[in-house]
């Protein structure tokens, strides 16, 4: 027959074991109220930041003149605009073009070439592509099916 003894210690044991998987939950549970606490409040400031500008009077936004940021779109050109407006990529172009060798017109594989790439077909076509774009924008014409030269250069 077991001792009272032994029978409390064996129960006291199971309490305690309890105990201890209890805090490490009730530690798990704070954590996870904390963070979703966090972001509450991170919405509530959002909401109210949001409201506060919607009740504003709308201005106008001016959007700076300055170089511009790789990847970022070719403006249309404008009288009195330079190619330090454009991404840095297209300024080697534009470049290139208005170069002796590109005022009679480039196919894009030499364009590739001037600019020290291989005239690989994912580089041809990437500069064709960013070509085009000039074109569209007004910063260079295209002559013929691939042949680029910078504004202004007669077409012949």
């Amino acid at each position: 027959m077991p001792s009272v003894l032994g029978l409390l210690e064996a129960r006291e044991k199971k309490v305690r074991e309890e105990v201890v998987r209890l805090r490490e939950e009730a530690e798990r549970v704070q954590a996870a109220l904390g963070e979703a606490e966090r972001a509450l409040q991170r919405l509530a400031d959002a909401r109210a930041t949001v409201a506060e500008v919607l009740a504003e009077p709308p201005s106008v936004v001016v959007e700076p003149v300055g170089s511009a940021v790789a990847g970022s779109a070719v403006p249309r050109w404008a009288e009195g605009m330079t190619a330090s407006v454009l991404p840095a990529d297209h300024q080697r172009i534009i470049s290139v073009l208005e170069s002796a060798a590109g005022r009679e017109g480039m196919r894009c594989r030499q364009l590739a070439a001037a600019l020290g790439l291989q005239a690989v077909p994912a580089k041809v076509e990437g500069l064709r592509s960013k070509a085009k774009r000039l074109a569209e924008q007004g910063w260079a014409l295209q002559t013929q099916p691939g042949v680029f030269i910078p504004l202004g250069t007669p077409a012949g």
